[in-house]
C-alpha cells in the first residue's frame, strides 16, 4: 500500500484528501523595509555609475570606467533582486505550482552572467592600455573613487541587519562591501600614479579589479547553475538527512530521495519511506516536517509511505532511477 502525504508542520494546517503542507523555516519574505533598502541602494549606485562614468571618460581612466561597469552591474543586480524577491512573493497557479519561487534562481543566475561578461571586456581593453599606456587626471580619479567608497559602504550597510537571517541580504551586503574596497583600490593606484608617475598602475588595477569580480562571481554563476539543476544546496547535508528519515520510528527503508532548491532562500524534499505494518501517522509526519525544517532548513517536505509489499514493489526505489 502507498499513502501520497506531505509532511504535516507543527500547526496541523492540513488540505484535503490527506494532504498537507510543510512552509517552515521560509525565507523567502524579506521584511518590507527592505524595499527602501533596495529602493535607495539602486537609486544611490545609478546616480554614482552615471557620475563615475563621465569622470572617468574625462578623466582618461581606465580603472574608473571599470569600476562604473561593475557598479552598473550592481544596479541591475539589485533590480534583479529586487524583482525576484517580489515573484517569489506570487501565489501558486494552475500553470505555477510551485508560483515563481525560482525566479531568483534565474536572477542570480542571470546577473552572474553579466558580470563575467563585463570582467571580459576590462580585461580586455586592460590589456591593450598595458602596451600604450596614456595619461590620467588621477585627481578626479582619486575624488570620483573616494565618493564611491561613501556609496558602496552606506549601501552595504543597509543591508547589515537583514544579512544576520537572510542569505540574500547578507549576499547584497557583502557584495556592496566588496565594492567599497574596489573603490577603495582605486583610490590607492590614484595616489601611487601621482607618487610615482607610472601610467601602467592605471591599467593594472582594471586588472586586479577585474579578477575581484571574477572571483566574487563565479561563486554565484557556479551556485546558480547548481540551482537551476536541481543540484542538493551546498549547505545542506544529504546523508544526514537520509539517516534522520531512516531513524524514525517503524522506518526500514528510505529511497527516492530528492532535495532541491525551489528558490535561492527556500529548500524542498520528496522522499519514500517504506514502513511495515504501519498505520499512517498524522503525528510522525507532523514531527518530520518541523524537525527538517528545524533540524536542516528543509520548509516544504513531502513523504510517500509504503509498506514494502514485495508484489508490489515502488519503481522509484533503485537508486539510478529518477
Amino acid at each position: 500500500m502507498n499513502e501520497h502525504l506531505h509532511a504535516t508542520p507543527a500547526d496541523g494546517h492540513s488540505h484535503s484528501r490527506g494532504h498537507s503542507h510543510a512552509h517552515g523555516h521560509s525565507h523567502g519574505h524579506a521584511p518590507v523595509d527592505f524595499n527602501r533598502a533596495f529602493a535607495i541602494g539602486v537609486a544611490l549606485n545609478a546616480v554614482f555609475v552615471v557620475v563615475e562614468a563621465v569622470y572617468g571618460f574625462l578623466a582618461n581612466s581606465l580603472a574608473l570606467l571599470a569600476d562604473a561597469g561593475h557598479n552598473l552591474g550592481d544596479v541591475l543586480g539589485l533590480l534583479l533582486a529586487w524583482g525576484a524577491a517580489a515573484l517569489v512573493k506570487r501565489r501558486p497557479t494552475d500553470r505555477h505550482t510551485y508560483g515563481l519561487k525560482r525566479s531568483s534562481i534565474l536572477a542570480s543566475l542571470t546577473n552572474a552572467i553579466l558580470l563575467l561578461v563585463g570582467v571580459g571586456m576590462i580585461v580586455w581593453e586592460a590589456v591593450h592600455r598595458l602596451a600604450r599606456p596614456e595619461a590620467v587626471a588621477e585627481t578626479t580619479v582619486l575624488w570620483v573613487a573616494a565618493v564611491g567608497i561613501v556609496v558602496n559602504t552606506v549601501t552595504a550597510l543597509m543591508f547589515v541587519r537583514g544579512g544576520k537571517s537572510d542569505i540574500n541580504i547578507r549576499g547584497a551586503f557583502l557584495h556592496m562591501a566588496a565594492d567599497a574596497a574596489v573603490s577603495l583600490g582605486v583610490v590607492i593606484a590614484a595616489l601611487a600614479v601621482m607618487a610615482t608617475g607610472w601610467l601602467w598602475l592605471d591599467p593594472a588595477v582594471s586588472i586586479v579589479i577585474a579578477i575581484v569580480i571574477m572571483l566574487g562571481t563565479w561563486s554565484l554563476f557556479t551556485a546558480s547553475i547548481n540551482l537551476a539543476l536541481d543540484a542538493i544546496p551546498q549547505n545542506i547535508d544529504r546523508r544526514a538527512i537520509e539517516a534522520y528519515l531512516a531513524s524514525l520510528p517503524g522506518v526500514t527503508e528510505v529511497h527516492d530521495l530528492h532535495i532541491w532548491g525551489m528558490s535561492t532562500t527556500e529548500i524542498a524534499l520528496t522522499a519514500h519511506l517504506v514502513r511495515p505494518d504501519c498505520p499512517v501517522d498524522d503525528g510522525l509526519l507532523g514531527r518530520s516536517a518541523r524537525e527538517l525544517a528545524e533540524k536542516f532548513g528543509i520548509g516544504h517536505s513531502t513523504i510517500q509511505i509504503e509498506s514494502g509489499d514485495p508484489d508490489h514493489p515502488c519503481r522509484l526505489a533503485p537508486a539510478e532511477v529518477v
